[in-house]
């Protein structure tokens, strides 16, 4: 007997949780391996964007064009929540975990169009000084080590610190890293 396949309230696979929950990295690559990510201009779609507002930027990310809220203009607005000033858990669940899990119930469970809007991640999360801006555990933006690193995070701003060090001390140098 074929296996029973269950979907969330927007169709999908639904998100079968492991105990223990594995680490974030292994979370974010076993998703887009097992699962994948579904292309920006199908989510795009989902949420009411023309394909004049979406400018594709690979597979999963994009920019929206300021044009989308000017067709809109005359629409009633939507809800908007801002998860802000939060003490991170021993584990570092913190803002961007609670905003990730937030549109997911609201999406996933609840069926309720969502965006959840995060900023881009700080130098901190690559070197052991926060969190990575990502969420975590299977409350994160995926895949994690995209969002952390090229999105315009950490080694983009390595590489201008370090230029910068050059131009001021007149020589090159190779910036080095600890963690506290």
């Amino acid at each position: 007997m074929p296996e029973k396949v269950t979907v969330n309230a927007l169709g999908y696979p639904k998100l079968v949780p492991k105990d223990p929950v594995p680490s974030d990295i292994d979370v974010s690559q076993q998703i887009v391996r097992e699962i994948g990510l579904l292309p920006i201009q199908d989510v795009a779609k989902q949420v009411g964007l023309a394909e004049d507002e979406v400018i594709p930027w690979g597979i999963a990310k994009a920019k929206v064009a300021l044009l989308a809220r000017d067709r809109r203009a005359d629409q009633p607005d939507g809800n908007y929540v801002v998860v802000t000033g939060i003490t991170p858990t021993p584990l570092g669940e913190g803002k961007s975990t609670t905003t990730i899990g937030l549109a997911q119930a609201l999406g996933a469970i609840l069926g309720r169009k969502t965006i959840a809007c995060i900023r881009q991640p700080s130098q901190g999360p690559t070197f052991g000084i926060k969190g990575g801006a990502a969420g975590g555990g299977y409350a994160q933006v995926v895949p994690m080590e995209e969002f952390n690193l090229h999105l315009t995070g950490d080694i983009h701003a390595v590489t201008a610190a370090s230029k910068w060090l050059e131009i001021a001390a007149g020589e090159s140098c190779i910036p080095t890293f600890s963690t506290i």
